[in-house]
């Protein structure tokens, strides 16, 4: 009887240890508007051939996914030009548009600081324009437009992304600090996938 019930207070003990262990998660979003970046200890790829990086604009969802060759890398609140989220038509709608673009250019804008610039517009953006053009969807002189980046707020207007705020003509905006930050390991290269 005896062995029955230390038998018993040891079995009850592992099955709580059991489950009472949480095995550790990867970091997520815990507030609704903060950045999220989880970032592994291993050195910052610049502009390599092997490039492990590809990033995801959640239009919907206001949200920059980063991934690498782990899986999720970090994530990153952001805002447009528009609160109408559908796909960019042409120049002056300051919406923000949809598809695989690639980053071509890193540099310095004299009033946001850090940018990533995008192929906007590519091969599968002139298509969609001249059948929308085709169609009637656009005016017959209207332009496709250029110059869609991934870039900083000014310093001081931060407040925009907590907002939700759209205030650019089209680009994607991160927070300063934060673009600072993916500015820093996002090398020219690196694949963009725009979606709702």
């Amino acid at each position: 009887m005896k062995e029955s019930r230390i038998f018993q207070v040891i079995f009850l003990t592992g099955v709580l240890a059991a489950i009472s262990f949480v095995p550790p998660a990867k970091k997520k979003r815990t507030a609704a508007r903060k950045s999220t970046v989880a970032k592994a200890a291993k050195p910052v790829v610049k502009d390599s051939v092997e490039n492990p990086y590809y990033i995801i604009v959640d239009k919907s969802d206001y949200e920059l996914k980063v991934y690498d060759d782990e899986g999720w890398y970090a994530t990153y609140p952001i805002v447009f030009g528009s609160k109408d989220l559908s796909d960019k038509m042409r120049e002056g709608d300051k919406k923000t548009p949809d598809g695989k673009f690639k980053v071509i250019l890193k540099k310095i804008h004299p009033k946001w600081g850090p940018e990533l610039l995008l192929d906007y517009p590519n091969d599968v953006s002139y298509q969609k324009f001249k059948e929308r053009k085709a169609q009637g969807l656009i005016p017959k002189n209207a332009r496709i437009g250029n110059g869609i980046a991934i870039h900083a707020t000014r310093p001081q207007e931060e407040w925009t992304i907590d907002n939700f705020y759209n205030w650019t003509d089209g680009c994607v905006s991160v927070k300063y600090t934060e673009m600072k930050d993916l500015f820093s390991y996002i090398p020219v290269g690196t694949p963009v996938t725009i979606q709702q």
